[in-house]
């Protein structure tokens, strides 16, 4: 006899907690959706809707260009 297990469908923090804009600069916030090899989680995995991944994506790519955040993390 198989089991099934349903999977619970992942909910965007960011709409939970009605985030209008990410802010780039809280960099400990940033870090939740960075890998330790410094890639930006997708959105499967993270469970972000596409909007709030788009703002996250630009928001680590910028706090990444003003130094706040690494690129890549060194050996």
């Amino acid at each position: 006899m198989k089991r099934r297990f349903s999977r619970r469908r992942k909910v965007c923090h960011f709409c939970v907690d009605k985030v209008t804009d990410i802010d780039y600069k809280n960099v400990r916030g940033l870090k939740r959706y960075i890998t330790e090899r410094g890639k930006i989680l997708p959105s499967r995995i993270s469970g972000n809707c596409a909007k709030h991944q788009r703002k996250l994506t630009a928001a680590i790519k910028k706090s990444r260009n003003i130094a706040l955040l690494p690129f890549a993390i060194e050996r």
